[in-house]
């Protein structure tokens, strides 16, 4: 008799990558490098004048999982909104600047966790630097330095003729330098293209020139589809090296769907708990029964489940079994009906009908056990 074990970690024994040494800063109740885990961020899409539409907004990230939240500020009755919005929100908030300056320190002043400034189009922002340093400084509020391609400093243009990786690291570190004249080191650093070739260089260039923590970002991503696809290219490709400390998916979607994204990035990499997990085939010409239907009414009937469980919906006898008995719970399809597996043992069989509703009846068993036990996502059987 062996003990096997089976169902989902919560980690992985081996990460891919060993973290990237880096400052630690402390946005609100959010550690950011360091060694802190990845947290995931996104941005109200409101005017943040409107308190109300705002701060609901926020309360939806939170409870989808968003760890910080960005609000634009581009104007003063923006502005006049923070104080309001950065006490009430459960997550802490970063103030979005462009343009104008004086929004800096208004930001600062409001009790913002932090502040995202983009010098490529702060007017006269570098002159302006001691005295935000100073602000900040009092305030204990860090500044992300971000930098994005499509608003790169015009010198800078000109010498590279384009935002290429070279060009958007060197706009970041000297601004950084500008900071670190005045003592000022609670800096995090994003330089962020819509390429994520480019992007990712610009990263790696990045990561080994300095030991500020790094938001990722692919700017401009585009539709919910492409901009899920680019974003998860270029975060595993960074990720799994050890680079990044907080990440914003940015997709033309409602923001919900970012955190979303960004956190099924980082359950994919080990660098997030995992929770449901669905197995499911590909189908093909074996399968014999509606694989498609299966897995979309399985996930619709598990969803919000908060344990650690994978479940796996199979279609033929070919990968089936297996997969169905390595998950905590899974279903191997054939002729019409489906063998049920628990903790890779076959507990029943039920005619294709009766396959979700069983796996929803079986799962919700399991997570109740998970629950009574801790949930830590490691469960055994012992097979012959």
């Amino acid at each position: 008799m062996t003990a096997v074990s089976l169902g989902v970690p919560q980690v992985p024994a081996r990460p891919l990558a060993a973290r990237r040494p880096s400052r630690q800063i402390q946005v609100g109740s959010v550690a950011v490098g360091g060694g802190a885990p990845v947290s995931v961020q996104s941005m109200t899409t409101t005017r943040t004048s409107d308190v109300g539409a705002t701060l609901q907004q926020i309360a939806e990230l939170t409870a989808s999982g968003c760890e910080i939240v960005r609000v634009a500020c581009p104007t003063q009755d923006d502005a006049d909104a923070l104080p309001v919005i950065a006490k009430k929100s459960q997550i802490p908030v970063i103030a979005d600047i462009h343009f104008q300056p004086k929004y800096v320190f208004a930001a600062i002043e409001a009790g913002c966790a932090a502040v995202r400034v983009n010098p490529g189009n702060i007017k006269k922002f570098d002159d302006q630097v001691k005295e935000i340093a100073a602000a900040a400084r009092d305030h204990g509020t860090p500044v992300r330095i971000g930098v994005n391609a499509g608003s790169l400093d015009r010198r800078l243009l000109r010498k590279y003729g384009k935002a290429t990786p070279e060009a958007l690291v060197e706009s970041a570190l000297w601004e950084a330098s500008l900071f670190e004249e005045h003592g000022f080191r609670d800096l995090k650093i994003s330089v962020k293209h819509n390429d994520p070739v480019v992007m990712i260089e610009a990263y790696r260039q990045l990561a080994e020139r300095c030991d500020y923590p790094l938001h990722l970002g692919v700017t401009e991503a585009g539709p919910a589809f492409q901009g899920t696809v680019k974003s998860a290219v270029a975060f595993g490709a960074l990720l799994s090296q050890g680079i990044g400390d907080t990440i914003r998916v940015s997709l033309s979607a409602p923001p919900v769907e970012e955190v979303k994204v960004g956190i099924q990035i980082l359950r994919s990499l080990g660098l997030k708990e995992r929770r449901l997990e669905i197995v499911s085939c590909p189908s093909c010409g074996r399968a014999q029964v509606d694989v498609y239907r299966l897995a979309e009414e399985v996930t619709a009937g598990l969803d919000g489940m908060e344990v650690p469980l994978r479940v796996a919906v199979m279609g033929c006898v070919v990968n089936g079994p297996g997969e169905a008995r390595e998950a905590d719970l899974g279903v191997a399809s054939g002729n019409g009906k489906g063998q049920i597996f628990v903790k890779g043992e076959v507990v029943r069989t039920v005619p294709e009908s009766k396959i979700v509703e069983t796996l929803i009846e079986e799962a919700m068993k399991i997570a109740e056990q998970m629950e009574k036990d801790g949930a830590s996502g490691e469960s055994a059987v012992t097979v012959s």
